[in-house]
C-alpha cells in the first residue's frame, strides 16, 4: 500500500523540482556530519521551520533505516500506530517501509499496533520525509504515530524500540536505525515567553531526561505537541547508550514574519 502525501502543496511544495530546490536551500553547506542515535526535528511549514529541520538533518549521517516518531494531531487510530508495510510518497518519489524493522518493533513493543488509519491525515511524520529523501534516497522508514499514552508506557515503548534497533544494527552502532522525534515547541505565545518555556523543556532534552521533560511540560503547560514522541526517543537513546545531546538550532515563526506577538517555537537536537 502506498501512503500518498497529504500536505504537499501546503507545508511544502507539491512540485518535484521546486521541492528539490527548497530542501537544498535549507541545507547548510560545509557541515561535518556525525553519527547519531536520535534527532528532534520540527514539523511546521518549511517556510517557518524548514531551516531548523535542514540544519538538524544535515548534522548527522543518515543510516539505511530511520524510525520517525510523531504526535497524533487528529486523534484517529491506535494510540501507538506503526505503519508496517508498503511505501510513503512525496513529490520526490516513494520511500519504502522498513518492514522487517517494523515487525521487530511490533514484537518488542506490545503497546503498538499495525495501523495505517492514524497516519492517513497526519502531517508530523510526512514533513520529515523529503529531508531524508534528499540526503539519503536509499533510506527506508518506520513511521510511528503516538497519541495519549501514560509516561510509564512511553518509557516501555522507548525500551522496546531500543531492543529492536539493537537487533537491526548489531554489527555496528553506525548501522543502527536512527530515531527521529517530530515536534514543534511552544504554540501561539509571545516570542520571549515561548523562548523561556521552550528552554525549560530543552534543558531536559539536552540532559537526556525523558521523565523530567514529561513533567516540566505538564507543570509549565508548555504546548510542545511532540513531547510524547520526544520522551520515547530519549528513553530509547538512553537504552542505546546515549551520553550527550546538543542543540543544533532554535528559532520561532516570528523570525520569519517579523511579528513576535504570537509565535510557534522550533528546535533541532542531535542525540549521540
Amino acid at each position: 500500500m502506498i501512503r500518498p502525501a497529504v500536505v504537499a502543496g501546503q507545508f511544502y511544495s507539491g512540485q518535484k523540482e521546486s521541492l528539490l530546490k527548497s530542501v537544498e536551500s535549507l541545507m547548510p553547506t560545509m557541515v561535518c556530519k556525525q553519527s547519531a542515535i536520535g534527532l528532534m526535528s520540527p514539523h511546521a511549514g518549511y517556510i517557518y521551520s524548514g531551516s531548523v529541520a535542514g540544519q538538524t538533518f544535515s548534522a548527522v549521517k543518515i543510516p539505511d533505516e530511520v524510525i520517525i516518531l510523531g504526535p497524533n494531531h487528529h486523534g484517529r487510530g491506535h494510540l501507538a500506530a506503526v505503519y508496517a508495510s508498503g511505501s510513503w510518497e512525496t513529490p520526490l518519489g516513494q520511500t519504502k517501509i522498513a518492514s522487517e524493522l517494523a515487525e521487530l518493533i511490533l514484537a518488542e513493543c506490545p503497546m503498538t499496533a499495525n495501523d495505517s488509519v492514524a497516519h492517513l491525515p497526519e502531517h508530523s511524520l510526512e514533513v520529515q520525509l523529503p529531508f531524508l529523501q534528499f540526503l539519503a534516497p536509499q533510506t527506508s522508514i518506520v513511521p510511528i504515530c503516538i497519541s495519549h499514552l501514560p509516561l510509564a508506557i512511553l518509557l516501555q515503548l522507548g525500551d522496546g524500540l531500543a531492543r529492536a534497533v539493537t537487533a537491526r544494527g548489531s554489527t555496528s552502532p553506525d548501522s543502527r536505525p536512527l530515531i527521529v522525534a517530530s515536534t514543534d515547541m511552544t504554540h501561539y505565545e509571545a516570542g520571549e515567553v515561548a523562548r523561556e518555556k521552550d528552554f525549560l523543556a530543552l534543558e531536559k532534552v539536552l540532559a537526556l531526561d525523558p521523565e523530567g521533560l514529561y513533567e516540566v511540560v505538564q507543570e509549565h503547560r508548555i504546548s510542545m505537541c511532540g513531547v510524547l514522541p520526544t520522551v520515547v526517543m530519549l528513553q530509547a537513546a538512553l537504552a542505546l547508550g546515549a551520553t550527550n545531546a546538543e542543540l543544533v538550532a532554535y528559532s520561532n515563526s516570528g523570525d520569519v514574519t517579523g511579528d513576535q506577538s504570537e509565535v510557534v517555537g522550533y528546535a533541532g537536537v542531535r542525540v549521540f
